[in-house]
């Protein structure tokens, strides 16, 4: 086997925005952003804006207030007038 070839498969957490929701796993990402996981050791940190802790298929909750303020800014800025 080639040596070099391959990326290097590291403990990283992932943390979802939507929930502060933090798992620690193993991938191929990396970060230049730490932070400290329970076991005390520090970990490469990587930010998520959803995960199972806050998708509406896993979670049963639709986010409403997001996608209506969504629906509503679009409207203001390209609706007819």
């Amino acid at each position: 086997m080639k040596a070099d070839t391959h990326p290097d498969y590291n403990q990283v957490i992932f943390q979802d925005l939507a929930s502060d929701f933090k798992i620690l796993t193993r991938s191929t990402l990396s970060s230049k952003e730490t932070a400290k996981w329970e076991d005390g050791n520090e970990y490469p940190l990587i930010k998520v804006d959803i995960s199972s802790a806050s998708h509406p298929f896993y979670t049963g909750k639709q986010n409403t207030k997001t996608t209506a303020g969504a629906i509503d800014k679009f409207n203001n800025r390209y609706g007819r007038k």
